[in-house]
């Protein structure tokens, strides 16, 4: 049941970003970085961490996901988290 679901997250998350990945200087908004990380664009910083380490752990290289997955979540935290400091 967990493998269906993780699998379920991945192909969610290339049908919302299809199969490119995001080189750092290409821009994601920060609705797309909330949607990434199924959170509210103004979550606090626990709540982003808290999303970010749960999707993470599915989709890194080490977990069976794959690079441009993990970059893809990763930016969506650095986004969400410098949309905080810059309020």
């Amino acid at each position: 049941m967990i493998r269906l679901l993780v699998f379920a997250g991945l192909l969610y998350l290339l049908y919302v970003f299809g199969k490119r990945a995001i080189s750092p200087g290409s821009a994601m908004s920060l609705t797309e970085a909330a949607r990434v990380l199924d959170v509210a664009p103004d979550a606090d910083p626990a709540t982003i961490v808290e999303a970010h380490k749960r999707l993470i752990a599915k989709v890194h290289p080490d977990a069976g996901g794959t690079s441009p997955l993990a970059t893809q979540v990763n930016q969506a935290r650095d986004i969400l988290l410098r949309n905080i400091s810059s309020r």
